[in-house]
């Protein structure tokens, strides 16, 4: 087996997002291929080294964390002693103590980025970050983008086109939910509703969606949980129409996948670089609901193929398209129809696994094929 090892500031079962999701992916698709994933975090619990989501995690303690970004300097000294042992080093942008990590290494291992993201909102920081940051993506010899949309959208990509290859996210199939999960599920739930799956950060745009649907009052189920949850509750439009279920298991969420009538994803920042939730819906054969921020959303979300798209922080827009769908059932369904034979085409987690272990065969053996699977592919 060869080893690749990925650094990111968290990862199961302490860190739950889409970059933690790619790592999972990739760590346990890469098996196939003859590759075996480790990775380097930092917890606010106990230190050491445990088995998590498909790979060896090997966690130090965080030591403080500044403008979003989680410190030890004893991590440094831990990605040095296990880049030694790595047959290839995987990084995942942005992260800047990893960035730190690869010039006090010094290692000659081959190595890549996944840009997940550009660094938003945050001008002073910038300003005394991207020094590092520019000598850091200089010194990668392949930055994987995760859409042409976000490659063609970003200012730092933008200036990097020669290095810079677009591998789209993907996901698996995970197992059908219990019927009878889905069957309670559906007693408790109105008859049809909209359904949003993600953390409620500052740039999912929720605001905008419940003042969308408060009035006419749509029913929407909001799954997940973060900051100013209370303020929103308290400017929604009632039970009625905005269902709070707060985090829940993978296959609770997948039974409500399975009910709902469209996946909204109402998010108005460039933070929001991808949208994992929306190949969620997709999966499911779900219309999907979405703004067109220039990044991966509206590469996943083509208006009028698999859904509709809407310009950001639009309270208006959002509800004339929620209502397009609620009323034409034949539409939700073509549109819907479209979105899985979408995710099949580019989306599936087969598809991105297989993309970036011909990657890691080209950087690890200077050839293209050297990613195949002793069967010949996934």
């Amino acid at each position: 087996m060869m080893k690749v090892l990925h650094f990111y500031k968290t990862y199961y079962p302490e860190g739950f997002g889409g970059v933690q999701e790619v790592i999972r992916q990739l760590a346990q698709g890469g098996r196939a291929y003859g590759w075996e994933a480790e990775v380097l975090t930092l917890t606010t619990g106990r230190p050491g080294i445990i088995e998590a989501g498909g790979c060896r995690v090997h966690r130090v303690k965080r030591l403080f964390k500044a403008v979003s970004t989680d410190f030890a300097f004893r991590a440094l000294a831990e990605f040095k002693r296990l880049a030694a042992g790595a047959d290839l080093v995987h990084y995942h942008f942005p992260y800047p103590l990893a960035d730190l990590a690869h010039f006090w290494a010094a290692h000659r291992k081959p190595c890549l980025v996944t840009y997940h993201s550009d660094i938003v909102a945050r001008k002073l920081p910038m300003f005394f970050y991207r020094p590092l940051m520019n000598r850091f993506l200089r010194s990668i010899p392949v930055i994987a983008a995760t859409s042409p949309n976000y490659m063609a959208s970003s200012p730092v990509l933008s200036g990097r086109a020669g290095r810079v290859r677009c591998i789209p996210l993907g996901l698996d199939e995970p197992p059908r939910p219990a019927p009878a999960l889905v069957e309670s599920w559906r007693k408790r739930l109105p008859e049809r509703f909209f359904l949003f799956v993600g953390a409620f950060r500052y740039y999912k745009g929720l605001d905008f969606l419940l003042a969308a649907v408060k009035d006419p009052a749509i029913p929407v189920v909001l799954v997940g949980e973060g900051g100013g949850e209370a303020a929103l509750k308290a400017g929604a439009g009632g039970p009625a129409n905005a269902r709070f279920l707060g985090a829940l298991p993978d296959e609770d969420k997948e039974a409500l996948l399975s009910l709902c009538c469209g996946l909204v994803l109402p998010s108005h920042l460039r933070s929001e670089a991808f949208g994992l939730a929306l190949l969620d819906g997709a999966r499911h054969g779900k219309p999907l609901v979405c703004c067109e921020i220039a990044t991966g959303t509206t590469y996943i979300n083509i208006h009028g193929e698999t859904g509709l798209a809407v310009p950001p922080a639009d309270p208006a827009a959002l509800k004339a398209a929620l209502l397009a769908l609620w009323g034409d059932p034949a539409l939700a369904a073509r549109l819907g129809a479209g979105a899985r034979q979408r995710y099949e085409k580019l989306f599936t987690a087969e598809k991105m696994v297989k993309a970036y272990m011909d990657l890691y065969g080209e950087l690890a053996f200077g050839s293209r094929n050297a990613g195949e699977s002793p069967s010949g592919g996934l």
